[in-house]
């Protein structure tokens, strides 16, 4: 199962799997990198000292190599030379040792960028499974190291050999200078083996590097079920969004359908659409819509006007207007004013007509909607009857 998830891994890594495994401590690094910026910063500052460094190991051999009969007759002070020597030694190269540590650290930043994370201090008993010792062991990221490093010790140690075969008759004639000539001969021939170490240190970082990269993101490759797990968690479950997002507008129309019966009338299209309007000339500067709905909502909010004995008028282009360009608990557009007012006034009048107070209206005249607010005017002329 664990190698067919691995299989299944082709997909690459999203940025919050990036960004978790930089919090777990896991980052791209490159060991060449670190290798070649310390022994570089270490030949640098050799360089740029080797006058003070060739003075101070010039008078440190002077001293190991004076004798007189006071040292001869107690032995237990060329161990204290020793140790003083040693001192000495150990005060000039921890500095060096500091700052070669210091740019591998900062070399590693640079190529993997800051990580700080107590996680990857932390215990991992798997470690101490044996099993998976021998996986890691046959892994392709070990494979790879473990063929670089050989190739790396192998180009090292052929380069080394070949210039110390190349310079071994100066090396040879460092024994036959004095003494300050000898350090800086063999300072200079020293230096330029370096140097070309240095050059095969750095070729193998300029390919390490991106390798490391790409290494890293192979990894954190994830399979498509991976990516589904992490859509949920990120976006939440799509179904149990859904589901809410129902229950939300249930509860929302329920609302809307309990306004419905203290509504003055309902204008409808004449069943694609509904709108339920009210006006409280004290309470309100214009009239308010408290309903809305299309299709089967605009037939539940007739039915539910009707059972309340809410007057429902048949106005299509005044209910697909109100429809597309009114919004609930809103004041209706002024540009409806006026067809709005036609017809709460001939409510009105119907109402007053039917308590025998007034007589009966005549049929609706032609209501005052501007053309460009009827979303249907272009289309066809069947389409706009409905």
């Amino acid at each position: 199962m664990a190698d067919q998830d691995a299989q299944d891994r082709n997909l690459p890594a999203s940025q919050r799997r990036l960004e978790k495994a930089r919090k777990e401590g896991q980052a791209a690094r490159s060991r060449d990198l670190g290798h070649f910026a310390a022994v570089a910063a270490g030949g640098a500052v050799m360089v740029l000292l080797a006058p003070t460094l060739t003075d101070s190991l010039a008078h440190m051999l002077r001293r190991a190599l004076h004798f007189n009969v006071h040292s001869i007759a107690e032995p237990g002070l060329m161990g204290e030379r020793l140790a003083e020597l040693a001192q000495t030694l150990l005060w000039v190269a921890l500095p060096i040792g500091a700052l070669m540590a210091a740019v591998a650290v900062a070399s590693g930043v640079a190529a993997g960028g800051w990580v700080w994370s107590w996680k990857a201090l932390g215990p991992k008993f798997d470690k101490f499974n044996p099993l998976s010792g021998l996986a890691r062991m046959a892994s392709k990221q070990q494979l790879v190291d473990t063929l670089k490093a050989s190739l790396l010790a192998l180009l090292l140690g052929a380069a080394g050999a070949f210039y110390l075969r190349a310079h071994l008759d100066e090396f040879g004639g460092v024994l036959a200078l004095p003494l300050p000539a000898a350090l800086s001969q063999a300072g200079r021939t020293l230096l330029a083996g370096l140097s070309l170490l240095l050059l095969l240190l750095a070729a193998f970082a300029l390919v390490d590097v991106p390798l490391q990269r790409h290494l890293h993101r192979t990894r954190l490759k994830m399979s498509r079920q991976e990516l589904r797990q992490e859509h949920k968690e990120t976006e939440g479950n799509v179904e149990v969004k859904s589901k809410v997002k129902a229950r939300m507008r249930e509860m929302a129309n329920r609302r809307m359908l309990s306004a419905v019966p203290r509504a003055d009338l309902v204008v409808m299209n004449p069943t694609h659409y509904a709108v339920a309007l009210k006006y409280d000339e004290a309470k309100m500067n214009a009239p308010r819509v408290v309903a809305k709905g299309a299709d089967l909502m605009a037939l539940r909010i007739r039915d539910t006007a009707r059972d309340a004995q809410v007057p429902v008028l048949e106005a299509p282009v005044l209910a697909r207007a109100l429809y597309a360009h009114a919004e609930i608990d809103r004041e209706v557009p002024a540009a409806l004013f006026a067809a709005v007012a036609q017809v709460l006034a001939y409510v009105y009048q119907l109402r007053a007509a039917m308590r025998g107070m007034a007589p009966m209206p005549q049929d609706l005249p032609p209501l005052a909607v501007p053309a460009e607010l009827d979303p249907q005017r272009d289309a066809a002329p069947e389409e706009a009857i409905a």
